[in-house]
């Protein structure tokens, strides 16, 4: 997983302190497929891409074990990333839930032009996003305020900064969604940008320039003012 790389007044991971911790039984880190195979990247690439095909054609084929075996291997990860989107754990786990059932419901429309996984990400972000414009709607009913809703914060994570997390999740909200979506994916869940590139349907490229604008707009909001840094010497 990456790094942020900020030069920030915290001794801190900014990642560390955007996820829940696994004692809590939740929103732990998963451990990849690609850790437990033997043979170099090349053969742990090619026995990913068949777990990830056989795992589409069991689902097309109405087997309910694989979507468990989707989930096994990805639920906890997914619930992490909605949960940093959405800012709320009961959101996310709606959302993921919807996301195992559109997923379900269109699985025939699945053309494999990306792997599975990556297809069934996509979904999972539209769903969250779909979740918090419904949410936006229903807040200007009742409040008729039209401002963007920022996520509810969850209590933190033991040993994370709580002026560290609370600084970060407002710079988050600053960013642009796309910086946001490929800041999320990359740094905090670990995605290659080839991945992040599927997920958004956008280019590597593309993504490596949103993530370097996101950090970049990152370091200006939470970097103290030189002088302000000078002073603290």
């Amino acid at each position: 997983m990456g790094t942020i790389g900020l030069a920030l007044p915290w001794k801190t991971r900014i990642t560390s302190s955007l996820r829940e911790p696994a004692a809590a039984g939740r929103w732990e880190t998963r451990v990849g497929p690609s850790e437990h195979l033997i043979g170099g990247p090349a053969q742990a690439g090619a026995e990913l891409a068949s777990e990830d095909a056989a795992l589409a054609a069991a689902c097309r084929a109405g087997d309910l074990r694989a979507y468990e075996r989707l989930y096994m291997l990805h639920g906890a990860r997914m619930k992490n990333l909605a949960r940093n989107v959405l800012g709320s754990t009961v959101d996310a786990e709606d959302a993921v839930q919807e996301t195992f059932l559109k997923v379900q419901r269109s699985i025939a429309s699945f053309r494999g032009q990306s792997s599975f996984v990556t297809w069934t990400y996509r979904i999972l972000i539209n769903t969250c996003y779909d979740a918090r414009r419904s949410r936006l709607r229903k807040k200007e009913v009742t409040t008729d305020n039209d401002a963007e809703e920022t996520p509810r914060m969850e209590p933190r994570a033991p040993g994370a900064h709580p002026s560290l997390r609370m600084a970060l999740e407002r710079a988050l909200e600053r960013l642009t969604r796309h910086q946001r979506d490929v800041f999320l994916l990359y740094e905090v869940e670990g995605f290659r940008h080839a991945e992040i590139a599927g997920m958004l349907e956008i280019s590597e490229a593309a993504s490596k320039n949103t993530l370097f604008q996101a950090k970049k707009s990152l370091r200006e909001m939470l970097e103290p003012p030189r002088s302000s840094a000078r002073e603290l010497r």
